[in-house]
């Protein structure tokens, strides 16, 4: 082993000669080369032990020097020993936070991997922004927070960190908010599912100081080729037939046809985008812009003046987050037809402020009320990419049309210190927008009023709003689905999706993708997902399975119920959330293979129903399958996942005593504390 040894510490290149070694149990022989020769060892070994320091003076005086938090008079000593100078110490001081992720050479190219494209150029929106504050005399300070990756982590037990990490994220973002007592704003930068959510609920926490989002943009899509959602399918539509090896490789290859930016479809990662705009946290049309180009780093150089504004007129969070701008966010959500997951995250962002929760009820009233304005992927009816929605007008654009329906509330203040009102009567007759249509319309070939569309057109095409709420008596507390997304094909004339067919059921999500790859899913049949919600895996995602479901020829014939959740591209019949979940006692822990279910929703009244009704040939009343499922006993093979980390298990406590999926999977700490004292004193404990 001294060969091993040696190899590493001088720099010799360790080749594994043959393979008798894994047979016989001997040391394999070490070839290699030296990349630093041994007499340069002298030099490696010569070390300094102390230095000069940086020359000048800190700008002490007499008051600092008596009152000044012995922190402040250190900060400077640390801040010119990373090489700022000592005359400009008097600067107001402003916190960038992001989400970057890898190392990125100084021409682009990789030194080590991000786990996603969405934070991988966000470096590049943190050096404008600081350029921007040091040209107006400021000091900008950094820190990071990376996050992981929706995508990468589907199918895998990497998504059983997927959910509870925005909640750690916030926390760790806040408590390096507040680890910098000098700063006077803080601009947040971030892209994709859970690290942007994680933002916004760290500076909605924050009502005290000043805060822009700089959202991080989105990718391309390939010229010839798929986008970042179907190419997510390549391993089940290869698996039934319905795509070669040759061409799923080459598919695969170019999805993402640009380094940096989230998704090209209205996911959960450009959803939260749109989301943070439509809250007023960010610049003017800023959400969905294309990573890496001009358009996209000038937003964060506008974002940085905009922090700085915002400080000087002593305009704070609790001026921007209102329940007012939670109820536009929630508007706007419902005209693109955004992800589902927000569901979970403009709950929490309010929760994060101090401000009412939304539940069901309102969110069963934004949605009858908005129309959906945005044709888009993953939802059409025509599947633009995100980059074509940013062109059409992109949040203002569709704020413009949901003022004149008087939906909006535009007194609301915005990150600009201008009220709504007066940003959208700026957007309508900006250069800006004038531009960006006229190139798509022009350029491009494609007609802005299709992308972005009035509500008499979405009307005359029979545009469906956005979510459907089903109860009944497998989810007593309520479900979701994304009722826009149902094709079309499988509707009746009344724009009513009925189901009643046999469940398939489930307990992981690999048993499930397994039975679509080999056969054992057909049309007609109901998958059942069971004890993959908080509890069981933290709310794991579940987009392999609805993604097979959407790109493969039967899927459209086939339901999914589960109370687990979907990614914010997921389409079909898919219905997740269920509540209460299995672990928790849930109803729909209890259904079995051969039980024959019901599934109701009107895509045009937005109500919707899912219950067990007994089995082939012996059907039953919704009321007397309550009963059957009251006197069962749960799934013998249902249980949390093995591989579920403590650290997920211990967001699901804390998430559930906190209210649960409905409250959006926050820790309310008065809660949790009203519990802990209580169970302390049930059990006896001091």
């Amino acid at each position: 082993m001294y060969e091993q040894i040696l190899s590493i510490m001088q720099g010799k290149a360790a080749v594994l000669e043959g393979t008798a070694s894994e047979q016989d149990g001997t040391v394999p022989e070490l070839k290699g080369t030296e990349s630093d020769p041994e007499n340069k060892a002298s030099d490696r070994y010569e070390i300094t032990a102390h230095a000069s320091g940086p020359n000048g003076h800190l700008p002490l005086t007499d008051d600092l020097l008596r009152n000044a938090p012995s922190g402040d008079l250190f900060g400077m000593s640390q801040n010119v020993g990373m090489g700022w100078k000592p005359g400009e110490l008097n600067g107001k001081q402003f916190l960038i936070l992001s989400t970057q992720g890898g190392i990125r050479n100084e021409d682009g190219s990789p030194a080590a991997l991000g786990y996603h494209t969405g934070h991988w150029e966000v470096g590049l929106l943190m050096k404008a922004a600081a350029e921007e504050l040091c040209s107006h005399g400021g000091i900008p300070f950094a820190g990071y927070v990376s996050d992981p990756c929706d995508g990468r982590s589907q199918g895998t037990t990497g998504m059983f960190d997927s959910l509870p990490y925005r909640n750690d994220a916030a926390m760790v973002f806040r408590r390096l908010i507040r680890s910098l007592p000098t700063r006077k704003g803080v601009l947040g930068v971030a892209t994709c599912d859970k690290g942007l959510p994680a933002m916004m609920l760290a500076l909605a926490g924050m009502p005290q100081l000043p805060g822009v989002i700089v959202p991080g943009g989105v990718t391309l899509p390939p010229t010839d080729g798929e986008d970042a959602g179907k190419i997510q399918t390549i391993g089940a539509r290869y698996s039934n037939g319905e795509l070669s090896l040759e061409m799923a490789s080459e598919l695969g290859c170019r999805a993402c046809a640009t380094p940096g930016g989230g998704c090209q479809f209205l996911g959960t990662a450009a959803t939260a985008q749109v989301v943070a705009e439509a809250l007023g946290m960010t610049v003017p049309h800023a959400a969905l812009a294309p990573s890496g180009q001009p358009i996209w780093t000038e937003m964060a150089r506008q974002s940085a003046r905009a922090l700085m504004h915002m400080e000087k007129q002593g305009m704070t969070m609790s001026d921007i987050i209102t329940d007012a701008s939670i109820r536009n966010a929630m508007v706007v959500h419902a005209a693109f037809g955004g992800s589902t997951n927000l569901l979970l995250h403009i709950p929490a962002i309010a929760h994060a402020a101090g401000l009412t929760l939304p539940g069901v009820q309102d969110w069963i009233q934004v949605n009858k009320q908005v129309p959906r304005l945005v044709s888009a992927l993953p939802n059409g009816p025509v599947f633009y990419p995100t980059i074509r929605v940013f062109q059409a007008g992109g949040v203002p654009e569709v704020m413009l049309h949901l003022r004149r329906l008087g939906l909006l509330d535009v007194s609301v203040p915005t990150v600009t210190g201008m009220p709504l009102d007066h940003v959208l009567d700026w957007w309508e007759s900006s250069e800006r927008r004038h531009v960006m249509r006229k190139q798509l319309q022009e350029r491009d070939g494609i007609d802005p009023e299709t992308v972005i569309m009035s509500a008499e057109q979405s009307k005359h095409l029979g545009i469906s709003s956005t979510v459907t709420f089903p109860t009944g008596n497998i989810a007593p507390e309520g479900s979701v689905i994304k009722s826009t997304s149902i094709d079309p094909d499988v509707l009746d004339e009344h724009g009513v999706y009925r189901h009643r067919g046999t469940a398939k059921v489930f307990t992981t999500e690999r048993a499930a993708i397994r039975a679509i790859k080999t056969g054992g899913i057909q049309a007609g049949d109901i998958i059942v997902l069971l004890g993959r919600g908080p509890s069981g895996t933290g709310m794991e995602e579940t987009y392999q399975l609805t993604s097979a479901l959407k790109h493969l020829s039967f899927g459209k014939y086939v339901s999914l119920i589960t109370d687990a959740r979907f990614s914010g591209v997921s389409t079909g019949a898919c219905i997740g959330h269920v509540g209460p979940e299995a672990l928790a006692g849930g109803p729909i822990g209890k259904l079995r293979d051969g039980d024959l279910i019901d599934i109701v929703v009107n895509r045009s009244t937005l109500d919707g129903s899912i219950n067990f009704v007994g089995t082939v040939g012996m059907e039953v009343t919704p009321e007397e399958g309550s009963f059957i499922l009251a006197q069962r006993s749960f799934h013998p093979n249902m249980r949390a996942d093995e591989a579920l980390p403590d650290d997920t298990r211990l967001w699901a406590a804390l998430q559930a005593v906190s209210g649960g999926t409905w409250r959006g999977n926050v820790y309310d700490v008065d809660r949790i504390i009203t519990a802990l004292e209580a169970g302390k004193k049930a059990l006896g404990w001091h």
